[in-house]
């Protein structure tokens, strides 16, 4: 749930990565003028180090750069979920549909063709990072709210010293389902569970009961710590009844999917379990979000070593 850092001012942070010092220089002083915060590097390899640093709002680079090209760079950050939600807008001087498509492919927001229209770019610039906080606000796919929503839940808790609960909560093996049954299936998938999570959450917590989509198949419930063990409970032995209604006939009986590698092997997949994380003021105080968030996902990760949907709560009390 890493969020992208802003500057001092409150400046949204973008990183331009160009091998020209010449483009990037003169993109750098249009983008501050602008009222961005910064940053430039040379290719996509000092581009990734960069990110590590800080990880920006937008990136904004190249497609033809040395040691690392900008479609590759678009990828690692795709990959890795602490970047994934990271906005690009790719640079390039070649403007075939091909390309375009190429740059799309691997996850780009927007793609400008050089030499480009400084008033037009800005332009283009927001719209894209417009979309970006819209989309962390609430996700399209199930309505919940996202990231920015989550975040600010969590963080009106903290600082108000109001008691919580946090259910870090994903699914197990949906990677193996969404490859076996493809993407619409699996988002029907994320959605069940959405409005799963939602009627056991409201009708055990009552409708102050949150429930937000952080992306994927990941979901974070934040409710009052006494409701947080009969909340999980009942969304284990929900999941466990009905999930496998969500399987054709064939897989269900098997109790598995098969999935050929691509060295030819073929490969079981255990049918879909959720695993839930949970974290509460009730044993520990909390001084920020994040704090609360990493010991929920600490105890997911834990719970995950179980087979089978399962919870675990954290008892610990330092």
């Amino acid at each position: 749930m890493t969020e992208a850092v802003q500057g001092v001012e409150g400046a949204e942070h973008v990183l331009v990565v160009d091998d020209d010092p010449f483009i990037a220089r003169l993109l750098e002083i249009e983008l501050r003028a602008s009222g961005y915060d910064v940053v430039t590097a040379g290719d996509g390899k000092e581009g990734l180090d960069r990110v590590r640093e800080r990880v920006p709002a937008l990136v904004l680079c190249d497609v033809m750069m040395p040691n690392m090209d900008g479609l590759e760079l678009t990828r690692r950050l795709r990959s890795d979920p602490s970047t994934s939600a990271v906005s690009v807008i790719l640079l390039t001087a070649r403007g075939l549909s091909a390309d375009k498509l190429e740059g799309f492919s691997v996850g780009a927001d927007d793609y400008i063709v050089k030499p480009f229209d400084t008033p037009e770019l800005l332009a283009r610039i927001r719209g894209v990072l417009r979309r970006a906080k819209e989309m962390r606000a609430q996700s399209p796919l199930t309505g919940l709210p996202g990231n920015v929503r989550i975040q600010d839940e969590i963080e009106e808790r903290v600082t108000s010293a109001r008691p919580f609960a946090i259910l870090y909560t994903d699914l197990d093996y949906f990677k193996a389902y969404n490859d076996h049954y493809g993407f619409a299936r699996g988002d029907q998938v994320i959605q069940y569970t959405a409005q799963m999570l939602q009627e056991v959450a409201q009708g055990i917590a009552g409708i102050e009961a949150f429930v937000g989509h952080v992306g994927g198949d990941d979901f974070v419930i934040v409710i009052d710590p006494q409701y947080a063990e009969p909340v999980a409970e009942r969304i284990v032995q929900r999941f466990a009844q009905e999930s496998p209604q969500l399987y054709d006939e064939a897989d269900r009986a098997r109790g598995a999917v098969e999935l050929t590698s691509r060295t030819g092997e073929l490969q079981r997949y255990p049918l879909l379990s959720i695993s839930i994380g949970v974290a509460t003021t009730e044993h520990r105080s909390y001084s920020h979000f994040a704090e609360a968030v990493a010991i929920a996902t600490e105890m997911k990760s834990f719970t995950k070593q179980q087979a089978g949907s399962s919870w675990a709560l954290d008892r610990r009390t330092f």
